[in-house]
Formats: structure tokens, sequence, C-alpha cells
């Protein structure tokens, strides 16, 4: 498996960047993961949107646009053969001096990672089981998709590797957050909640496309500080993140859920891949 570094494409064996790096040093780097579907980069857009975002953030001075980072995601899909996969773009700080830089960074590390995924297929269950590991606060004012992942790691360590489990975190408030590596949904009635992004969730593409789907489909969208009580009313819960898409839960806290014969998440999952293979971002919706 080939992957693209500055420029280049090489094995990822063959992959070295300076260990003066600050997104090594100090964990000044962000990344984004999106699907491919036959060859398109599903909401490519919006990812980079907030990635541009994040770089404001952290004094990165580079502005990424779709022309400039698909061409270069067109030629890794080429030479490593796949036109289904996943892909994590990471944009690391550059080189300094050891010590805290004020001064922007104008030189960051661009790495491309491909992994093969097969076609979209059926419906996966999960279970979600709440964490022990409570959700940290975002280092600013808000979460961006950083390098500062140990809160994650030790939510994952906690459950350990089931593939059909998600943790749910909550925040040190004790109100729902977001799973591990996903957000959370739940329906009542004809009523979609989330977890306001004030709780310290990863504002996450999925979640924001999820939410526009909802309201396609005439559900009222409510985002709140919500209790565990609250969402063991739902009469369907599911999570969502860009490479697992939507996915329904089974089982939460006792509670049997309908999972993968939910009306709700089957509905919103149909009208999810309609648009996977041609949307760059949810904002055309509605100038179809």
């Amino acid at each position: 498996m080939l992957i693209y570094l500055n420029g280049q494409f090489i094995s990822k064996e063959d992959a070295r960047i300076s260990p003066f790096d600050h997104g090594f040093l100090y964990g000044i780097g962000l990344f984004e993961t999106f699907r491919v579907y036959e060859g398109h980069p599903f909401l490519l857009d919006d990812h980079l949107e907030r990635l541009n975002h994040g770089l404001d953030e952290l004094y990165i001075k580079h502005h990424f646009t779709r022309d400039e980072v698909n061409k270069i995601l067109q030629e890794l899909l080429e030479v490593n053969q796949l036109t289904n996969a996943y892909i994590r773009l990471n944009v690391s700080a550059g080189m300094g001096e050891v010590g805290l830089q004020v001064e922007p960074y104008l030189e960051p590390n661009l790495i491309m990672f491909p992994k093969p995924l097969p076609p979209p297929g059926e419906l996966n269950e999960k279970k979600a089981v709440l964490l022990k590991v409570k959700r940290n606060s975002p280092e600013g004012q808000e979460r961006l998709k950083s390098h500062h992942f140990l809160n994650n790691v030790l939510a994952k360590r906690e459950i350990g590797d089931e593939p059909d489990v998600e943790g749910i975190f909550l925040n040190e408030q004790g109100y729902l957050a977001e799973g591990i590596v996903s957000n959370l949904f739940w329906i009542k009635g004809n009523v979609l909640y989330t977890p306001a992004i004030q709780t310290g969730i990863l504002n996450g593409i999925t979640r924001q496309f999820a939410i526009l789907l909802g309201r396609k489909n005439n559900l009222q969208v409510q985002e709140g500080f919500y209790s565990i009580e609250q969402a063991l009313e739902a009469d369907e819960m599911f999570v969502t993140n860009s490479i697992q898409e939507i996915v329904p839960i089974s089982h939460f806290e006792g509670q049997h859920l309908p999972g993968n014969k939910g009306q709700w998440v089957q509905q919103l999952l149909k009208d999810y891949r309609h648009y996977s293979t041609s949307l760059w971002s949810r904002h055309s919706i509605g100038r179809e």
C-alpha cells in the first residue's frame, strides 16, 4: 500500500517526518477521515471546510481546496487500484524548535493514508455501553479533530476490541456526549435528539448530514443537554461516523432497541447512500 507524503507516493515503510515536527512534539495537527464510494470522496467539501477552520485555529498557514486534495486523492486511488476506500488526511504543523511556538506554521506536513473498503453492505448493529471514562473538555473553545486522542484511547481500552460495541461518553457534568469514534442520536416519536456541541463533542461531518436528512424526512431535530434517563425512552438509537455511516444500536443500558429493523434508521441510511457516490457538500442539498 502506497501513501502520499508531501508530494510523493511512497510505501508506508519508507515514510519519514522529522522528530522536530510540532505535530509530534506538541500535538499540533489535525486529521479528517472520509470514505470514497466508487471513486467519489463523499462530502469532501465539508471535511475540508472543517479542516481549514481548524488550521486557522492552530496557526497552520495553509488552505486546502477540493481541486488540490481530489487531484492527490485520485492519483492515490489509482496507484493503489482502489475504488472504495477509507481515507485519512493528516496535516501536522511541521518543523520547529523545541519549545512552544506562537508564530504561524508555514510548512505543514501533509499525509494521506488509504485503506481498502468493500462496497457498502447491510446494516451492522452495535451495542452501546456507558463509559466510566468521562469525555474531557475541549482544549480550546470547541473540539477540533486534532492529534489529542488520549481520552479516546483510554475509553477504547475500557471496552476492548469487540467490534459490535461502542462506548458512550458522559461529559464531566454527567450529560450524554458522544461515542468513542461517533456521534450519538436517538428518536422518540417524530423527534430526532442529539447532544449539543456545547456538551464538548466533535461536530461530526456525518452528524451534520444526519441532522439534515432528519429534517428532510420531517423529523423535528433537538440538540441539547440530555440525561441517560431521557435516552432510555428512545424508540430507536444510532451512532454516526464517516466510515461506518449510520450504525443502529440494538441495546443500551439493558434496554432492547430495534437495531437494524428500525424504520427511521433504515430510511436515513437509504437516503445517505443515495447521495454517497455524488455529493460534495451537504450545502448542495436543497439546490437539487
